[in-house]
């Protein structure tokens, strides 16, 4: 109730700050000529004074007696009649500012607002912090200020300063999770991703050799032979850099998501084309060695109309005999890779046609397509 009362109150007192010079009447202007009639006459009492005093003759006297007189007839004669001029009325704008502002505000209010929401200060807030980011960070640092070696919360912290972009104290809270906890792939991953921010994305000599300690606890761990690779790249060693892509993109699933990009890479150093999507994750069928070791050489060209080939034939099986979940996740994923969208969007509907979303493979159809970035739009009807 305190709060409606508040709102009203400074409800009332904007409108009157608004208001009021509408409703105050316009004064007649100041008239100018009359300070100037008030100066001359002012002239002639000091003329007086200056010839009582001797400062001056009686000729003279009456010569500048003679020239203020004129000067103020002249004045006089030029005042006009000062008539009040009547207050204007702004009916329109002060019912607008009394009636229209309060009714928007209230109903802006009560539309994007919570006015059931008890009110809660911050200690509250602190002792039930929700998913509110900036009271978890209140109250992680309030902890750490008290218990400084807890790793724990060292280690919670430093990945929110990462996500807010408060880089410099994610390097701090990641530093010390290390010294308190020890050594982790995912703390380290986490200092050399905050060192790479700090230089602009460029992999230092620092970070590198953070990652390189990440992977001797870790070897299959993507996100450090990514940024190792990275380094290698950024350093002009463009042969060492694309060894390093390749060889993780052989040791990743079919299905990682950092795989695109790691192609790009591949091909920013003169490997295969970006998006050359690996043969196992387009065939119709697990392939044979001769498949892989003619495939292997062969040219980018003749490869890629090969893996075509292969994407269609899966197509056509596909539409003879549907219910292949498996096959259609291989089929939109294989599309999507060839950057052939419109095909991707067209498989996905015939998929969903046959494992709709009621059941759990057409949501996992559907998640995979919005993974992939293919438009999903049209593909539920």
């Amino acid at each position: 109730m305190l709060f409606w009362i508040l709102v009203a109150a400074l409800t009332a007192a904007l409108a009157v700050i608004l208001v009021y010079p509408l409703l105050r009447g316009q004064g007649p202007a100041d008239n100018i000529r009359a300070g100037e009639a008030a100066v001359y006459r002012d002239q002639l009492r000091e003329l007086d004074r200056d010839l009582d005093g001797g400062l001056i003759t009686p000729e003279e006297a009456d010569y500048a007696r003679a020239e203020i007189g004129r000067a103020l007839i002249a004045v006089s004669a030029d005042e006009p009649a000062e008539t009040p001029k009547p207050a204007r009325h702004h009916r329109f704008t002060e019912a607008f500012v009394l009636l229209v502002l309060p009714v928007l505000g209230l109903c802006l209010y009560l539309t994007t607002g919570r006015p059931d929401l008890p009110s809660q200060p911050l200690e509250a807030r602190l002792e039930n912090p929700g998913n509110d980011v900036a009271v978890l960070i209140t109250k992680a640092e309030r902890h750490l200020a008290e218990k400084p070696d807890d790793g724990k919360g060292w280690d919670v912290l430093a990945p929110i300063y990462f996500r807010t972009m408060r880089v410099d104290d994610a390097q701090v809270a990641y530093r010390n999770a290390i010294r308190l906890l020890g050594p982790s792939p995912v703390r380290l991953d986490g200092l050399a991703e905050t060192l790479m921010a700090v230089s602009d994305g460029v992999v230092t000599e620092e970070a590198r050799q953070v990652l390189e300690q990440s992977v001797t606890l870790q070897p299959d761990n993507p996100r450090a032979r990514f940024y190792i690779a990275l380094s290698m790249e950024q350093a002009g060693q463009p042969d060492e850099a694309r060894q390093a892509f390749e060889a993780l993109a052989k040791q990743s699933p079919s299905d990682a998501p950092w795989l695109p990009l790691v192609n790009q890479h591949i091909a920013m150093n003169g490997g295969a084309p970006a998006g050359q999507i690996r043969l196992h994750q387009a065939l119709p069928a697990i392939p044979t060695q001769q498949d892989v070791a003619a495939a292997e050489n062969m040219s980018a060209g003749d490869r890629q109309q090969m893996i075509r080939g292969m994407v269609e034939s899966l197509d056509a099986k596909l539409s003879e005999d549907p219910n292949n979940f498996e096959g259609w996740v291989r089929l939109v994923r294989s599309y999507a890779v060839l950057n052939d969208k419109d095909r991707a969007a067209g498989a996905l509907k015939r998929g969903l046609a046959a494992f709709p979303l009621a059941c759990e493979e057409g949501r996992q159809l559907l998640a995979l397509a919005r993974e992939l970035g293919i438009a999903t739009e049209g593909a539920t009807q």
